[in-house]
């Protein structure tokens, strides 16, 4: 398969797990959602909203909220989850919004799956003047070796959106500011499997390679000493931020 198909079969393989999303992906830490968010805004975009993990997070701080997502899968697990929210069909290269009519664009584990030459002047186009595209990323750390063998496991190395976590955006917005945000998840061991399951590398694997690597994490959960026996899971995560505004005075 070539690698520009191969990429949009993973961006579109979301929805036929949302169920499994919503219960294995974890938020996003507030300190980093602290950074992320300007201080003047209140009408903020969370583009790429997926089951709306971060959309409930944005609008707990009392900000006026519209999420974007692609999937209609997706968006009925978000409207479930987080009622009363707008959920429009969109993408970052499409985003139904008006001009200059959002204080912020917020995407979350979603921007590898978009085309930053078209996304860029899309989201540039929603801001109002000021405004600011903010961008994060959850991964796992590696720091112990159950987690290293989590990793050969279900053959994250390499998938689409790996290495990704700190990109350029460019004009029209002005210098990206970065900052990474280390955090403990914890999760039960279902959640884990959940959490496996809801990324698009085994998403799109066939049935039979599917459930032999979900059996392998199972067993993993079951016999490794770090992990058998214990009712909750301790993860160590990383979430890789970037932020840059528009020129122009906030609203």
């Amino acid at each position: 398969m070539a690698l520009d198909e191969r990429h949009r079969v993973h961006a579109n393989s979301f929805g036929a797990v949302a169920d499994l999303y919503e219960r294995g992906r974890p938020q996003y830490p507030p300190v980093a959602l602290d950074w992320l968010v300007p201080a003047h805004a209140t009408r903020v975009a969370d583009v790429g909203a997926g089951t709306g993990k971060l959309t409930r997070q944005l609008r707990e701080r009392g900000l006026d909220v519209i999420a974007v997502e692609p999937s209609a899968g997706m968006r009925e697990q978000l409207r479930r989850a987080v009622p009363g929210v707008p959920a429009l069909g969109g993408t970052g290269e499409q985003i139904p919004l008006a001009d200059r009519s959002v204080d912020a664009v917020l995407v979350a584990q979603a921007w590898h799956w978009v085309d930053p030459e078209r996304a860029v002047p899309e989201v540039a186009r929603v801001l109002a003047p000021g405004g600011r595209l903010g961008l994060l990323w959850n991964r796992r750390i590696e720091d112990e070796d159950w987690v290293a063998q989590l990793s050969t496991i279900i053959g994250s190395h390499g998938t689409p959106g790996s290495g990704r976590h700190f990109p350029d955006i460019g004009p029209p917005f002005g210098p990206v500011e970065r900052r990474s945000v280390e955090w403990l998840h914890r999760l039960s061991r279902a959640e884990m499997t959940d959490w496996v399951a809801s990324r698009s590398y085994v998403i799109t694997l066939p049935d039979a390679e599917r459930h032999r690597v979900l059996g392998r994490v199972r067993e993993l959960i079951d016999t490794h000493p770090a992990l058998a026996g214990g009712g909750e899971i301790a993860l160590h995560m990383v979430t890789h931020c970037s932020r840059a505004d528009l020129p122009g005075r906030a609203r």
